[in-house]
């Protein structure tokens, strides 16, 4: 599929700039680079999506860890001692 976008001339030749520095075509830069924004749009939505569920269900039944109980089995896993995930409570 053929898409046209529209770059103000500074942005071209940023482009090509760097298109040429690795030896890549303007196109295959501009593709990539909308490929990774893509990309880290999705795991961004994705994660505002996991919020979103989480807090939903925080609302709906009071289940929850203190910033501290969270703190403390984090520190505790990078410290290299495999925990398991504490117990949520009210």
């Amino acid at each position: 599929m053929a898409t046209s976008v529209k770059l103000d001339e500074a942005l071209k030749n940023r482009v090509r700039t760097l298109a040429e520095a690795r030896n890549r075509s303007s196109h295959w830069v501009m593709r990539e680079a909308i490929k990774d924004y893509v990309e880290r749009e999705e795991k961004r939505e994705a994660l505002k999506q996991d919020a979103l569920r989480a807090w939903e269900n925080y609302q709906h039944d009071g289940l929850h860890l203190t910033f501290d109980e969270a703190d403390n089995w984090l520190s505790k896993l990078e410290a290299g001692h495999d925990q398991g995930i504490p117990k949520c409570h009210r």
